[in-house]
């Protein structure tokens, strides 16, 4: 069934007349309410605390979105046990899976509860201010239900049933009842948006059937036939404005046969042009009388101008092919509505206009200013009207500061439309001149106001004295004061604020069109809100223009006043319909002895007679006879007019709707900064009549169309459009439904950054090894480059330690520091130097050397490999400790090599123990364990008062054999042992036993700084190594520093794949990851891998930054016509992590990530087969493979990007970095190499380069003097000023947001570089929350009042303008009361967004200005923003106070909890059609949601869901947490780490104290 349309400029239209007949008569007073929901969500992110981000998309069939279940994400391998530590990350997926189902279920179960009751509900309860329009007027809608229709009403409801009629009754006889008596089942199309509202508020008490309203501040005329014809089939009343109606009949969204009930609110407009009239005209008289949609009119009177009732009534039948009719007993309708007593006010006669000295100074100085003009006229009028005071008040509305911009613009704009060879000091001394003005108004001698003729007119007077009588005393009684000007009432407003009584309670009430200068700016939000108080009793008195007369929802008042009488009928009679209070009065204020005053009272007054009369005669049976024929003579001038009819879809192409339909086509085309992105409409005479020619846009397909020759401008105007569409159609740029198919790109990009997620991962393979080794294998060398390796600070060892040299074929780069846990407390960097020149190594010598190594892996690590010098990757060698000394003057490398120590190792197996060998020799040795590969020993001293048979003292460490010392000493099986008989003269030594260490990367466990390490050895058992025990020492940390030197290799091989220098140590960060949830700064981290050194995230926080800045100055260079949204678009596309992902899954940069701890398995030498030792029986070598996130893959490629950037900061260069991005984003808009690369890039828009005004000029000149930059293109930097709300047509200067965009980034930039270098310790969420402060709009408006940008702003609107100001003297008086606290600006309400905006666009003009010079940027930082930051521990509460940290903390900090999330997921639009959606967020503990929050966006959600959380928790001691959550987190996490410290420390190989083996 098709729906009803309704309407005031509203239509309604109805499914079937069966509904229509069991509908009651039912008012139609305004707007359209809820729409149905409609559309898919899809899940944002989520964030936990122990667990990854992901976002995935989803779509469901009912309705509710559901998380994806997170694949399982492989465990990285520990580096010393095959034993996972702690829970395995199967259980904690399996738990997240579980999480991720009850969320589900939860989310499913939520989301069916939201219903528009509840939204309603909650904006009941909301602040008026902060309501869109849309809820404003659903929480103020009417709640009257109409349970028992009046006699007149149904009886006009019965007409209505059989034929079209239009209602004729009086303002306030409800007739918009009718409608609902006859629609308590019905629809409808209205005159304004404001009624749309208002109407469907009524119709949505009274009816029982579905009904939904649209008007065009929904963006309804964007939609599609899909969209549309949805609507239409879900909703059995549609109230909607006429336009929207005729714009869907005209796209054949909706065929005027699927209509059953056309009402038409306010009908007295149908005619001429008006979208009522064209519906008629256009649609419905085209149909076949069977299929043509009843029409049921509402009016006050058909009349609305100055013509005969009668003529106009019938004029009237014939548009709408209806009936007049009212009730046929006038006299009922006095029973239900009251009727003021009309009374006239006469005041004495008013002077003739006069001009009053201000104004007479003004027309002397500045009469030849056109855009005074009517500033004249008005001032002029006002004196006769008004009186001096008020006249001249309009001087001082017109030149406020605000107001004198504007004509400034308006003759800036005059100027540049003109021919183009006019000199610019033209209009800069025009300019001056108005300034000038500004200045005289501003200093002239303000009138005293008094209540006297000769300040005020005997009007005026009058009207304060009839206000002053009826508020004299507290009262409820209600006034509205009609005008005719809208300078008017705003004279009169100004004027009663200072003289009126104390109880009179003024408002002003305007239409929102303004024109003349000073006018003040009404939005539809404030009508509403202006009413809304003058319902609540908030106002009492409104003076109104016209808007108050018809159709607005007005309260029933005691007193209406026509200060200026009505000049229509119609005005008349909807004036005084709202006097409807009982015993109210209508004023007529009329001049004595003016005789058109009282001939205009007497003309209304018999016009209504008249009509009356007419009504009243109406037979009950009369036909519409005679309608046709005035309708065709109404449609006979446009016979003439072409009309297209599209063949596929039936959409109707006229004269008038090709207006609309260019006008749409051209606003979807790209948008050209140097343009105006509008239709030019250019008209010439051709044999006496008119032609015109459109001209399109430069990037339009079509550049021009000419239409006919016609006898009236605005037809040849029309002709030419259609003749455009004609064209656009055929071409192929409007579809079948006339709807541009030129679309602006939707944001599908908006969330590209969390497409990729680290629970999504895959198992890729893993370099262990560079590939430096293998390439330089395979031939014996002839030559070695050296790098020695030493440690800063060796006495924290606690032992003697001798350098190492390690040898390689090839020089190997210079190695930053890296740090070692040497002992308890006690840590050392290791310095590796790299010498740049080899030195010939022969081959007695090479076979020494390889001998020296093999046996430090044997002796030290039990591994024997087999002799092949020429697989060897590199070799080990002693160094003398004053080697730099030694090489100042010795450049040979091979000086340094201590040779002695190498032939004596080599040439000696071990050192043989005898009997008689010296107590002094016995000491100071390494000694081995010969059977147990995990006992090794320094040697002490030797004890001469134990003997090998003594007990073992109770200070040795123990052991599994304790009998005796000499027991204690053989670690042979009891087999063995008694086979083997041992000296009992032989001496006791006390050792000290190495013990094994993990990770020397690493602190030292607490199990390994409490082991005891005293033993008392006999020597006959044990191994003497030849090797020195400072070479020992040494070379014990040699898995952990060969392996991070090789980890340095591999990541700069990454680097050279690329193509980029990078250091070491950086290249090593960008590449690390030590988790597998490393980005999860605020989560316990899951499966942590110890002793890798700094991981990416900081980095990567720094690279993030930098990306977005190099591809937004590549953007703003080579795109310079697209706006700000392309921009986005087009960046998000490259910077996005899917793309990231792709180009380095192309280069297999994921083989180069570092995800592994130092492992022993790992660092041996490749190459070389092993002999013994455990893992002697492999084949092959292994091939290690690691699971990664694609989320961190694409993270790493941004951390890259940050390594890149710092690697040349020395230098003060960035091109590293811009290397670098052109490398990952491999995209055609960014393909630049270096900085200076960008500049020339762009090529600067006519605009810039334009001649400046004066004006222009200046305003570089005033930034000169503050700011203290020189822009050389004034131009520039006034559309760092100019906002979107200001017409390009003006100046020719585009607006601030290209700017914007550019300089968000670079002040981001600056922001990071100060906080990431002054900061270098504090993790990328730190970073986060305070770049937070630096960059927020509360700041950088705070940044703009001081610096004084917002004098500058150049905006039109209202509502900009009164924020700003609003703003200005909140922030001022904050800084005064601060007395120097620099965080002053954090203390006030939300700033405009308009006022932070231009601080980020000036910063883009200045990097523009100065040819991309980055250091202006970071000047303007450090001269006006830095002095705000310097100690930034001041806005650790603005950073921590954001719910969700607070939260965060609140849990795992004060409460120690570590399971819990944060969730959120994506839920319906209620708007049908809208892109926009709604979130839903739940906190989640120990897998039970606790609390929720709904919200516009994912993120406010968890806000709310955040705040909620805080408003249940703050004030619990942990141990009510706990036993409330059943929370174990604390106990289960010491037992982790209990594990962690005790569990897989059973593995070959010895170690001294804290041994990396």
């Amino acid at each position: 069934m098709a729906p009803a349309v309704v309407g005031h400029s509203t239509t309604v239209y109805v499914p079937d007349l069966t509904a229509l007949n069991t509908m009651g008569a039912a008012a139609l007073d305004g707007p359209s309410g809820l729409a149905a929901r409609n559309g898919d969500g899809g899940v944002a992110e989520m964030l936990t605390a122990n667990s990854s981000k992901y976002a995935t998309p989803l779509n469901d069939n009912s309705r509710v979105p559901s998380p994806d279940v997170e694949p399982t994400e492989p465990s990285d391998s520990d580096s010393e046990s095959e034993n996972d530590i702690g829970r395995g990350l199967s259980e904690i997926s399996n738990q997240r899976r579980c999480q991720n189902l009850k969320f589900a279920n939860w989310l499913s179960e939520r989301t069916a509860k939201v219903t528009e009751e509840e939204v309603e509900a909650v904006a009941k309860n909301a602040n008026d201010e902060e309501l869109s329009i849309r809820t404003l007027m659903s929480k103020q809608e009417s709640q009257v239900i109409i349970d028992d229709p009046r006699d007149y009403q149904l009886e006009l409801f019965e007409k209505a049933k059989q034929q079209n009629i239009i209602a004729v009754l009086d303002t306030g006889t409800t007739a918009a009842e009718i409608a609902c008596v006859r629609a308590k089942r019905a629809q409808a199309p209205v005159n304004c948006v404001t009624l749309v509202f208002q109407q469907y508020a009524v119709l949505d008490c009274n009816l029982d059937q579905t009904i939904d309203r649209f008007c065009g501040e929904m963006g309804c005329d964007l939609w599609d036939r899909e969209t549309w014809q949805k609507a239409f089939s879900e909703n059995k009343v549609i109230v909607c404005t006429a336009e929207i109606l005729c714009q869907c009949l005209m796209h054949c969204f909706i065929c005027m046969e699927e209509i059953n009930l056309l009402i038409f609110d306010e009908a007295h407009h149908t005619k001429k042009n008006h979208a009522y009239a064209r519906i008629i005209k256009d649609y419905y008289i085209l149909k076949d009388t069977a299929k043509r949609p009843k029409i049921f009119g509402m009016t006050a009177s058909p009349v609305d101008a100055h013509q005969d009732p009668v003529k106009a009534a019938k004029h009237l039948e014939a548009m709408l092919h209806s009936q007049i009719a009212t009730a046929s007993d006038l006299s009922l309708l006095q029973s239900f509505i009251s009727r003021p007593r009309e009374q006239l006010l006469r005041y004495d006669r008013l002077e003739y206009p006069y001009d009053t000295p201000l104004s007479k100074h003004m027309i002397a100085n500045f009469g030849d200013i056109t855009g005074f003009s009517k500033i004249f006229q008005n001032a002029r009028e006002a004196t006769g009207n008004l009186g001096d005071w008020c006249a001249d008040q309009l001087w001082t509305f017109a030149l406020a500061e605000g107001e004198a911009l504007k004509i400034e613009q308006k003759t800036e704009r005059r100027f540049l439309s003109e021919k183009e060879n006019t000199p610019v000091r033209m209009l800069d001394a025009k300019v001056n001149r108005i300034r000038e003005a500004k200045d005289v108004v501003a200093k002239w001698p303000s009138q005293p106001l008094s209540l006297e003729r000769n300040c005020i007119s005997p009007k005026v007077l009058l009207l304060h004295q009839y206000l002053a009588m009826t508020f004299e005393r507290p009262t409820e009684a209600k006034c509205i004061v009609f005008v005719t000007r809208r300078y008017t009432a705003q004279a009169l407003g100004e004027l009663f604020t200072r003289v009126g009584s104390a109880h009179l309670r003024l408002g002003l009430l305007m239409g929102t069109r303004s024109g003349d200068p000073g006018d003040i700016k009404f939005s539809v939000k404030q009508q509403v809100l202006t009413l809304a108080k003058f319902r609540k009793g908030d106002l009492n008195c409104l003076i109104s223009t016209s808007i108050a007369e018809e159709g607005l929802d007005i309260p029933d008042c005691n007193v209406v006043i026509r200060f200026d009488l009505y000049t229509t009928l119609i005005q008349y009679i909807q004036s005084r319909g709202r006097a409807r209070h009982t015993n109210s009065k209508y004023l007529h204020m009329v001049e004595a002895d003016n005789a058109a005053h009282l001939q205009a009272v007497d003309l209304v007054r018999k016009g209504e007679a008249k009509m009356r009369r007419f009504c009243e005669a109406l037979p009950e049976d009369r036909l519409l006879k005679g309608n046709e024929y005035e309708l065709e003579t109404a449609l006979a001038k446009e016979r003439s007019h072409r009309r297209y009819v599209d063949p596929e879809t039936g959409a109707t192409l006229t004269y008038n709707s090709s207006l609309v339909v260019l006008a749409h086509f051209v606003g979807r085309l790209p948008q050209n900064v140097d343009a105006v992105q509008h239709a030019q409409y250019n008209i010439s005479t051709e044999n006496k009549k008119f032609v015109c020619e459109v001209i399109l846009p430069e990037n339009s397909p079509l550049h021009a169309a000419t239409g006919r020759p016609c006898s009236r401008k605005s037809i040849a105007k029309r002709s030419a459009a259609f003749e455009a569409c004609c064209i656009l159609r055929q071409m192929g740029h409007l579809d079948s439904n006339l709807i541009p198919k030129y679309h602006k790109l939707l944001p599908q990009m908006r969330n590209a950054r969390l497409a990729l997620g680290s629970a999504r991962s895959t198992t890729y393979t893993m370099k262990i090894k560079p590939s430096l080794w293998e390439e330089s294998r395979g031939t014996r060398p002839t030559a070695l480059y050296m790098t020695i390796i030493e440690l800063k600070h060796p006495e924290n060892l606690g032992r003697p330690c001798q350098p190492l040299a390690l040898l390689t074929r090839t020089p190997l780069p210079e190695f930053p520091p890296f740090l070692l846990y040497l002992q308890v407390g006690k840590t050392s960097d290791v310095i590796c130097s790299s010498l740049s020149t080899s030195f010939d190594i022969g081959g007695p010598t090479l076979a020494d050397v390889n001998e020296f190594t093999l046996r430090i892996y044997k002796d030290i690590f039990n591994k024997t490999f087999e002799v092949n010098e020429a697989e060897m990757s590199y070799w080990l060698a002693p160094v003398y400790t004053d080697w730099k000394t030694r090489h100042a003057t010795t450049p040979s490398p091979q000086k340094l090599v201590d040779w002695s120590v190498v032939k004596q190792v080599s040439n000696t197996l071990e050192i043989p123990w005898t009997v008689d060998t010296p107590h002094n020799r016995l000491i100071h040795k390494y000694l081995i364990d010969r059977w147990d590969g995990g006992r090794r020993f320094f040697s002490i001293a030797v004890e001469p008062d134990i003997k090998p048979l003594d007990p073992v003292p109770e200070d040795a460490a123990s052991h599994k054999y304790m009998a005796n010392i000499l027991d204690y000493s053989v670690s042979l099986y009891a087999k063995s042992r008694a086979r083997v008989s041992w000296r009992h003269d032989q001496p006791v030594m006390r050792a000290e036993k190495i013990q094994h260490r993990l990770n020397w990367l690493d602190d030292l466990t607490e199990k390994e700084k409490n082991v005891n390490s005293t033993c008392y050895l006999c020597p006959e058992p044990l191994k003497f190594s030849a090797l020195p025990i400072g070479v020992v020492a040494m070379a014990y940390m040699c898995p952990a520093v060969i392996t991070r030197l090789e980890n340095y290799l591999i990541t700069l091989e990454a680097c050279h794949l690329l193509g980029l220098e990078v250091e070491p140590g950086l290249a090593l960060e960008a590449l690390t990851k030590d988790s597998n949830n490393t980005e999860e700064h605020k989560a316990d981290q899951i499966h942590v891998q110890r002793g890798m050194g700094k991981n990416y995230e900081r980095l990567e926080f720094l690279g993030d930054c930098f990306l977005k800045m190099a591809t937004s100055i590549s953007l703003f260079s080579r795109s310079p016509d697209n706006n700000e949204f392309e921009y986005h678009v087009k960046r998000m596309l490259m910077v996005c992590n899917k793309n990231l992902l792709k180009t380095a899954l192309e280069k297999k940069f994921y083989e180069h990530i570092r995800s592994m701890a130092f492992s022993r398995r790992h660092w041996y030498p490749q190459g070389i087969k092993l002999l013994e030792g455990k893992g002697h029986k492999k084949t092959s070598f292994e091939v290690v493979k690691h699971c990664l996130g694609e989320k961190t893959i694409a993270d790493v490629c941004e951390a890259m990007i940050g390594a890149a950037l710092l690697s040349s900061r020395d230098k003060g260069e960035m091109d590293m970095a811009v290397k670098a991005v052109t490398i990952f984003v491999a995209s055609s808009d960014h393909c630049v190499t270096k900085w200076a690369d960008y500049y020339p890039l762009y090529e600067k828009p006519k605009y810039q380069v334009a001649e400046a005004t004066a004006s222009q000029i200046d305003l570089a000149v005033q930034i000169e003097k503050d700011i203290g930059y020189h822009f050389r293109y004034p131009r520039l930097l006034r559309s760092a000023f100019i906002h979107p709300s200001y017409p390009f047509t003006v100046e020719k200067i585009p607006c601030y947001q290209r700017l914007e965009f550019l300089g968000d980034s670079l002040l981001d930039m600056a922001s990071i570089n100060f906080l990431y270098h002054r900061h270098p310790d504090r993790d990328p969420q730190w970073l986060t929350e305070h770049k937070m402060a630096m960059v927020s709009n509360k700041f950088l408006a705070a940044v703009s009042v001081r610096l004084g940008f917002h004098k500058h702003l150049r905006a039109i609107g209202t509502n900009v303008e009164v924020h700003n100001r609003e703003y200005v003297m909140e922030i001022r008086e904050a800084e005064a009361e601060a007395e120097g606290a620099r965080d002053y600006w954090t203390n006030t309400k939300q700033p405009p967004k308009a006022l932070s905006d231009i601080v980020e666009s000036y910063i883009g003009a200045v990097f523009v200005d100065s040819e991309y010079n980055f250091a202006e940027v970071e000047s303007f930082f450090n001269n006006h923003i830095r002095w705000f930051f310097e100690d930034m521990s001041i806005y650790d509460t603005f950073a921590s106070n954001h719910p969700t940290t607070y939260l965060h903390n609140l849990l795992s900090v004060s409460f120690g909890c570590t399971s819990y999330r944060l969730m959120a997921s994506e839920i319906p639009s209620v708007i049908p059609g809208s892109t926009t959606t709604s979130a839903i967020a739940a906190v989640m503990i120990h897998d039970e949601i606790v609390t929720e929050g709904q919200a516009s966006s994912s993120k406010n959600a968890k806000i709310k869901a955040s705040q909620n959380a805080l408003g249940l928790l703050k004030g619990l001691a942990p141990l009510e947490f706990r036993r409330q959550y059943q929370c174990d987190c604390e106990t289960a996490a010491q037992g982790k780490e209990e594990k962690r410290r005790w569990l897989g420390r059973e593995e070959e190989g010895v170690g001294m104290m804290g041994s990396a083996i």
